[in-house]
């Protein structure tokens, strides 16, 4: 470890995280609840509520917010929340620095993920679990979800840059920590993607028609207008500059992006994979008869309240003017649900 890490952990980031640790404790037992009992209503895994009142583990606003809800503090934890300067100094593998260094100055990111849920939109105990299953060392998981979430922050506060983000299916069947971890992963979805500057869109399993690209991907935005293509290998970051290249994936971004789930239809699939993970475990992210045939029917009436169903509505129409020529009586028209 370098001395410059083992300075910051006794610096102003480590107190003000003890400090709102320890506010937040005062409030959970004033109003006599446990940790498990916090960790439960919130959700989240009890170690998250411990670590963050050790002052060990960075909470989310959603989190501070929540917990103000819970607890009735009038709003004191998240409004500390937004004073503390939580990232000062972090560490992050050599050859990620380039991409952190986008980040921090991008006017718009758009990204394709497969398997797991992008860094920008990954929550604490899922950051954890997924560390977890590389590194040895408690300290290094530690160290990696702090230097993930810091990036979240620009993205996720008031006017933060455009940051459009398609997710496979695979995102969300897969499950990484445990069904608990992923149904709070899936609300934290929804939550970001009602944010004026966020949009998540999932190409669903079932569309077969969907050309998704060979690999997860960025497309990232400057303001002096250069645009970058970044890709991952198991070990480093590739970056490509080429105005010829990043025209060719751009193009193939915005197919995907019209051809995938709309906002709010990614948004019920979204809940669907959220419920089922607080009802059945494991159940969504196993691709069994069963699972498929309980999440169709829900789909279903969510993408017809959407308008996908066109095409029936259209049928409909006909079979009226049809009843219509047939029949001096006009039937009644009912309601859209």
């Amino acid at each position: 470890m370098s001395r410059r890490r083992r300075n910051a952990t006794s610096g102003p980031a480590a107190t003000n995280a003890a400090v709102f640790g320890e506010v937040l404790r005062h409030f959970r037992e004033a109003a006599g609840f446990t940790q498990e009992r916090l960790a439960n209503q919130i959700p989240c895994d009890r170690s998250h509520v411990a670590r963050v009142e050790a002052g060990t583990r960075v909470p989310q606003d959603t989190f501070a917010k929540q917990c103000d809800e819970l607890l009735g503090t009038g709003g004191v934890l998240l409004r500390l929340w937004g004073r503390i300067d939580w990232y000062p100094e972090v560490q992050r593998p050599d050859w990620f620095e380039r991409r952190a260094e986008m980040d921090a100055k991008a006017v718009a990111l758009r990204e394709y993920q497969e398997q797991v849920i992008p860094g920008l939109l990954q929550t604490p105990d899922y950051a954890h679990a997924l560390f977890s299953r590389r590194l040895t060392s408690a300290e290094a998981v530690e160290e990696r979800v702090r230097a993930r979430l810091s990036r979240q922050q620009r993205f996720l506060a008031a006017n933060g840059p455009l940051y459009l983000a398609v997710l496979d299916e695979s995102c969300l069947r897969n499950v990484v920590g445990s069904p608990e971890v992923m149904r709070a992963q899936c609300a934290h979805l929804l939550s970001v993607g009602r944010y004026a500057n966020v949009r998540v869109q999932v190409a669903s399993a079932d569309r077969a028609e969907i050309r998704r690209p060979k690999a997860s991907m960025a497309l990232i935005t400057l303001p002096d207008g250069e645009r970058w293509l970044y890709s991952e290998s198991l070990d480093r970051g590739h970056f490509n500059g080429d105005p010829a290249v990043y025209a060719r994936h751009i193009q193939t971004y915005d197919v995907l992006r019209a051809d995938a789930l709309s906002a709010p239809e990614s948004a019920a699939l979204i809940g669907d994979f959220m419920e089922g993970y607080g009802d059945h475990g494991q159940a969504p992210a196993e691709h069994s008869d069963m699972d498929q045939e309980q999440l169709q029917p829900r789909r279903r009436r969510q993408l017809h309240r959407s308008g996908a169903h066109l095409d029936e509505e259209q049928l409909q129409r006909q079979q009226r003017r049809q009843l219509h020529r047939s029949s001096p009586r006009y039937p009644r028209r009912r309601p859209r649900s």
